[in-house]
C-alpha cells in the first residue's frame, strides 16, 4: 500500500496532509524517515509513525449509531445540513465512512456506518431481503384488517406492491413494531398513508441480526463488537 493511502486509511490526515508531513520529516517507516509519500509499505508488518504517533491499520470499520432526529443519512449535504458522518470524531470522518442504507431525516435509531463497500452492498441488495425492524407510533389505531393487508403485501398509491411486512401492534394499537424485508423510499410512511393513517414517530431498532444498543443516547455511537460483525458477515 502507498504510504499516503495508509495514513489516510488510519484517519489521521488527508493525502495532502500526509505528503506535507513527509516533507517535514514527520513520518517514519520502521524507524527510518520516509523517503516519499508515494513509497510502498507493508500495511500488515511495517511500523509507521506520523508526527510521533505509531499508527494502527484497520482495513474495515463498522460503527453503530443511534441516529437523532433531523440528521441526514449521507456523507455530506449540499444544503449544509448535519450528517451522521459529522457526528463522528474527526479521525473517523477522514476514513471514507458512509451510511449502510438510509433513514429519513425525522426517523431515528439504528444506523450502521462503514467503509466496507462490498459487505454493505450485499446487506442492502434487494435480492437478499435483509429484515429491518422499526418501532412506530401512528395517528390512529391500526386495525387487524390493516395488519393483514400489510402481512399480505400492501399496494401503495403509485401501484408498487410491497413485500409482506409483519406488524406487532401494542395494546392501544397506535404503535408497535413493523418488520420490513425491503427499504423503499419513505416506505412505512407511504404504507400507513395507503391505509388512511399517518406515522407520527419512527425509530429503527434492528438491522439484520444487529439490535440498537439501548445504552446509546441519540447522536452517540460505538464500534460493532467482533460478535456483531461476525453476525453481519454470516447474514
Amino acid at each position: 500500500m502507498r504510504l499516503d493511502k495508509f495514513i489516510v486509511a488510519c484517519g489521521v490526515a488527508s493525502r495532502k496532509e500526509a505528503a506535507q508531513a513527509v516533507r517535514r520529516k514527520a513520518v517514519t517507516v520502521n524507524g527510518v524517515l520516509a523517503r516519499s509519500a508515494d513509497m510502498h509499505i507493508d500495511e500488515n508488518s511495517d511500523k509507521i509513525t506520523y508526527c510521533g504517533e505509531e499508527l494502527e491499520y484497520v482495513k474495515y470499520v463498522w460503527v453503530m449509531m443511534n441516529k437523532p432526529q433531523g440528521v441526514i443519512s449521507a456523507t455530506e449535504d449540499a444544503r449544509g445540513q448535519k450528517t451522521v458522518i459529522d457526528l463522528l470524531p474527526e479521525r473517523l470522518q477522514k476514513m471514507g465512512l458512509f451510511p449502510c442504507g438510509r433513514l429519513d431525516g425525522d426517523t431515528t435509531g439504528l444506523m450502521l456506518i462503514t467503509n466496507e463497500g462490498e459487505l454493505a452492498h450485499r446487506l442492502l441488495s434487494p435480492k437478499r431481503h435483509v429484515d429491518k425492524i422499526y418501532r412506530f407510533t401512528s395517528a390512529r389505531r391500526i386495525t387487524e384488517a390493516e395488519i393483514a393487508l400489510a402481512e399480505n403485501g400492501l399496494t401503495l398509491g403509485d401501484g408498487y406492491e410491497c413485500l409482506p411486512a409483519h406488524i406487532e401492534a401494542d395494546a392501544e394499537g397506535c404503535g408497535g413494531l413493523i418488520t420490513l424485508r425491503e427499504g423503499k423510499y419513505h416506505q412505512i410512511k407511504r404504507m400507513f398513508g395507503a391505509m388512511d393513517n399517518r406515522i407520527t414517530a419512527l425509530m429503527r431498532v434492528k438491522f439484520a441480526e444487529i439490535e440498537l444498543d439501548t445504552a446509546l443516547e441519540p447522536g452517540e455511537w460505538r464500534f460493532l463488537t467482533d460478535v456483531e460483525l461476525e453476525c453481519l458477515r454470516k447474514h
